[in-house]
């Protein structure tokens, strides 16, 4: 299937343009970023602390009634969340600080008092106490940074160093643009979303070496040519893949975001996003990078 046929779009032309944007993008993830570390953004119990229970009932949940058994149990400020399928309830308390010690039992015990006459299961409980959440946030960033480094160390030995710069800029930006969109939107932010940032990492990365792949392989046999002319033809000679393959990763994701289930929805959404984000970088800030090193990009190493 041939798409969009042979395309000539200057790229570099407009860096201007994705730069102030890319920008926008990157300011915004840094705002989440501090958020996350004075605790204002909306973290999940793996940062916050607190209780996660899961339930399950024979028969059909009023979820008003729900809020109103927990509220006179004590727990007003515990978040409920309905399953559409299987009579399911997510209960989520966050922040309980001290006495986490048999927490998930008394709302367990709660919600039996409250539904006497219809029986219900206890299909999972998670109690993570606000210590912990400390350390779960900084290894999760120490994950995503280790992981920018592994890419810089890669590509810097695969290609040049300033392609790895390149590179990691791009991939922090991606990472940072969805954490952005998930603090503007109040999306919970636990460790399910820090793994899909570090699967979009991946993703990422992947996109952007198609584009320097193609960019070396024109750097060898087109020597006469300007860099900049250089960047542009690899861009449009590698847009028909780089369009296809995305559209057919965002093909599966949305079937997940739209089929798989109030479980793995944020996942699912930060992997859309992520994609969305990962396909205008890869072609619209990656490569343009390599155009402010030092000489201007007039020269690059022609290997």
């Amino acid at each position: 299937m041939d798409i969009l046929g042979d395309t000539k779009i200057d790229f570099i032309g407009k860096k201007k343009y994705s730069f102030i944007l890319s920008a926008v993008f990157i300011l915004l993830g840094i705002v989440a970023l501090i958020g996350i570390v004075i605790g204002k953004a909306n973290l999940g119990i793996d940062f916050a602390g607190g209780v996660n229970v899961q339930l399950k009932f024979d028969k059909p949940v009023e979820i008003d009634k729900a809020r109103k058994i927990l509220a006179s149990g004590g727990f007003a400020n515990a978040d409920l969340q309905e399953f559409t399928e299987g009579h399911k309830l997510l209960i989520r308390l966050k922040g309980t600080g001290a006495d986490m010690k048999g927490l998930s039992d008394r709302i367990i015990d709660v919600f039996r008092e409250g539904f006497e006459g219809n029986p219900l299961t206890v299909e999972a409980t998670t109690e993570i106490g606000p210590v912990v959440g400390k350390r779960l946030q900084k290894d999760a960033i120490w994950a995503v940074s280790i992981a920018l480094l592994g890419i810089l160390v890669y590509i810097a030995w695969r290609f040049e160093f300033r392609f790895g710069v390149a590179a990691v800029i791009a991939t922090f930006h991606d990472v940072l643009t969805v954490l952005g969109i998930f603090y503007l939107l109040n999306r919970e932010i636990n460790l399910l979303v820090i793994t899909a940032l570090l699967t979009l990492a991946g993703y990422s990365i992947t996109d952007t070496v198609v584009v320097f792949d193609r960019i070396r392989e024109n750097l060898r046999s087109k020597r006469k040519d300007d860099v900049v002319s250089i960047i542009n033809r690899s861009i449009n000679e590698v847009l028909r893949r780089t369009i296809v393959t995305s559209l057919t990763t965002l093909l599966v994701l949305l079937s997940l975001l739209v089929a798989g289930g109030e479980v793995i929805h944020n996942f699912s959404l930060a992997l859309f996003l992520g994609v969305l984000i990962g396909t205008y970088s890869s072609v619209f800030l990656a490569s343009p990078i390599l155009t402010l090193w030092g000489d201007g990009g007039k020269k690059l190493l022609r290997i």
